[in-house]
């Protein structure tokens, strides 16, 4: 076995471009079919197929689940995401898809989006515990909510990482195994509001030997009924929330 250099404990970019990108279909353990369906069922039950030149904006939109999920409802989307490894992915998979893709940071979505032009936009994936800081949520929330069209809609899911601190072993979680890569995980809450995720990935090479890879980076701990007050605070009032492994809010603008 070799073990290859460890990419920098920085965060959730280099975190992906370094390693994650490289795995991230596989370590879902689904077929791209089955992982679009499910997303457009979701979106459908909470947003229904659009209406005319409906715009749709996919926040941290990866190798495309959501964003192929909202072109089949018949949403024109745009999709965003930073990682140029996850958007070439996605850029195959287009097609005749109505995306188009851009390569941004959904920080600074107020560049990118008139405002009151989108229809529906989507922050899915665990992609807002991302961000740095809890005051980068609050500002993305306010730029969604400029974004949209009055009545529009926000979806967000994401891992609610803020309850009682995993000690000890209970700190590994597997992700997914299978004859030629291992994931596992582990947590280090390093702060009321922060967790360190590591990635550890075994990979069997060319030569049948294992590789090691390995990353971490800096995740929020965002309590949802935090995230709740801080949506209506930028003018979204919430219509659904359902916990569960992943949380999953939706709300409307109201101005």
């Amino acid at each position: 076995m070799t073990t290859r250099k460890p990419a920098p404990s920085s965060d959730a970019q280099l975190h992906y471009d370094q390693l994650l990108a490289e795995h991230y279909d596989w370590m879902f353990g689904a077929s791209l079919e089955a992982k679009v369906a499910d997303q457009q069922a979701l979106l459908d039950e909470i947003a229904g197929s659009a209406r005319g030149d409906a715009l749709a904006v996919d926040l941290g939109c990866g190798s495309g689940f959501q964003s192929l999920a909202l072109s089949r409802l018949g949403y024109r989307v745009l999709a965003i995401d930073n990682s140029e490894k996850l958007l070439a992915t996605l850029s195959t998979r287009i097609a005749s898809h109505n995306i188009e893709i851009r390569q941004a940071d959904i920080r600074n979505l107020d560049d990118y989006v008139a405002p009151g032009s989108a229809t529906l936009v989507v922050c899915m994936g665990d992609t807002l515990t991302h961000l740095s800081r809890r005051e980068e949520v609050v500002d993305l929330l306010r730029s969604v909510a400029r974004a949209l069209k009055p009545r529009g809609l926000f979806v967000t899911t994401y891992r609610d990482l803020s309850g009682r601190a995993l000690q000890g072993l209970d700190r590994f979680i597997p992700v997914r195994g299978d004859d030629g890569r291992t994931m596992i995980c582990f947590l280090d809450y390093s702060s009321r509001e922060t967790v360190v995720v590591s990635d550890l990935i075994y990979a069997r090479n060319d030569s049948g030997q294992w590789d090691l890879h390995k990353s971490a980076y800096q995740k929020l701990r965002l309590p949802s009924a935090w995230l709740r007050r801080r949506m209506e605070a930028a003018g979204l009032s919430i219509l659904l929330h359902r916990a569960g492994g992943m949380v999953t809010l939706a709300a409307v603008k109201t101005g």
